[in-house]
């Protein structure tokens, strides 16, 4: 079944570690490069933000989901990511993100819909050992009986995953109309549009902050899956790096289908 195969792997964990947006970004691809090339096990990576961002999905107009003058006004950067979905806000100190590289072939016999609730099956728990009500809904949001606490995304490139979940920890939820346009008529014609649904942070149901959920969450993946702390290597980083100033900090990337 596919959840052996996800714990009879051996794992790498990539500890909860600060990185500009587009930096982050640029790491999923390396990341999951270096899975596809056999130069890293199946990793976990845990995503610090260190400033505010709006991540569209790969399929998303900038103009259609931005309020860019918002946005400009409130200090977040605008990142596009390689996976699709919808945008996600995230801000230093309230959201967590996580990223899994692994081979298809570790959630193979179940369908595509059916692999997101897989692969966040551990987070659920986690939380759930934290006295958090979460459970999952299709396809791809983690919930509370009060709304939606993450989201997820996938790509898949030539045999292998990338999965990476946003979550919650704590937000103010009149930010998120003033800054995505949920609802709004729409300006460009292309463009997979954000779904409009309630959210419902992890600060509503923890007293620990992003830092402590982040550690517990590291902690409970590793026991889980017998998984070793890992680093980035100085090459994945360089790469990274040369992948923000070539790609993911420049308007082509950025506003592809502006």
């Amino acid at each position: 079944m596919a959840a052996d195969n996800l714990h009879d792997a051996e794992w790498d964990v990539l500890p909860y570690s600060p990185h500009p947006a587009h930096m982050h970004m640029a790491l999923d691809e390396v990341l999951l490069d270096q899975v596809m090339h056999g130069s890293r096990r199946p990793t976990l990576r845990l995503w610090r933000w260190i400033e505010p961002a709006l991540v569209i999905g790969s399929h998303q107009s900038v103009r259609n989901e931005i309020d860019l003058q918002n946005a400009a006004a409130l200090g977040f950067i605008v990142t596009r990511r390689m996976s699709g979905g919808g945008t996600m806000l995230c801000e230093p100190g309230r959201t967590i993100t996580y990223s899994m590289y692994l081979p298809e072939s570790m959630v193979a016999g179940i369908s595509f819909r059916k692999s997101y609730a897989l692969l966040d099956d551990w987070a659920v728990r986690a939380f759930n050992g934290l006295g958090i009500p979460a459970s999952y809904r299709e396809i791809n949001d983690i919930v509370s009986p009060r709304g939606k606490i993450g989201g997820a995304a996938q790509a898949r490139r030539r045999g292998f995953v990338l999965h990476h979940t946003t979550i919650a920890h704590s937000m103010d939820v009149e930010l998120l109309p003033r800054l995505i346009r949920i609802g709004r008529d729409r300006i460009a014609e292309r463009g997979v549009r954000s779904a409009d649904k309630a959210v419902s942070p992890l600060s509503w149901f923890t007293r620990l902050s992003c830092d402590e959920v982040a550690a517990h969450m590291q902690g409970f993946f590793i026991r889980e899956f017998h998984a070793e702390e890992s680093t980035l290597t100085r090459e994945e980083l360089a790469a990274a790096t040369q992948l923000v100033a070539s790609k993911y900090s420049e308007a082509p990337w950025i506003n592809r289908l502006a």
